[in-house]
């Protein structure tokens, strides 16, 4: 009896930990500027060189927050991989950050094989308003954060594209 409840346990908190919300309508943000956010976001890439989200100051970029844990982001990756093939030419970055260590994110790339900029994310979740995976944030060119999704999404649908598509 205690192997059930243990089990049902760990698979409710699994399931809780990794928030899968099925909706496109984001919802609203207060505009941050991307040099703000440099203050206290801290990325590398999968070299172990230092990023800053102002090295793309005048390009749009989508920040996924993600773990090699959670079964909705990695869901989620195909789509975001089609999406990113559908905006090449929209001036926009997708960057998928992770606080895992390094070493695991680069074997998750070589497993998955996933075309996407993967990164470490050297914060903390929670200050960055991020209490569940994944979280995406879009910012536009000027560096100001302006919409944030919660959970794993349709990236590739028409709706989807067109939303990205309008960031200003």
């Amino acid at each position: 009896m205690h192997l059930r409840t243990l089990i049902f346990l760990t698979t409710a908190i699994v399931i809780i930990g990794c928030k899968e919300k099925k909706t496109t309508k984001p919802q609203p943000e207060k505009k941050e500027t991307v040099s703000e956010k440099v203050a206290t976001s801290t990325y590398e890439d999968v070299e172990g060189n230092p990023i800053e989200l102002s090295d793309y100051k005048g390009k749009r970029v989508l920040l996924n927050y993600w773990a090699t844990w959670c079964r909705p982001c990695i869901e989620e990756m195909p789509d975001m991989e089609k999406a990113q093939t559908i905006l090449a030419n929209e001036n926009y970055v997708f960057l998928f950050a992770s606080d895992q260590s390094m070493e695991k994110i680069v074997k998750f790339k070589e497993a998955r094989g996933f075309q996407l900029e993967f990164i470490k994310f050297n914060g903390v979740y929670a200050e960055e308003n991020v209490s569940a995976l994944p979280a995406t944030f879009i910012y536009n060119e000027a560096g100001e954060k302006v919409l944030r999704f919660d959970g794993g999404l349709k990236w590739d649908s028409p709706e989807m594209i067109e939303k990205l598509r309008a960031v200003q």
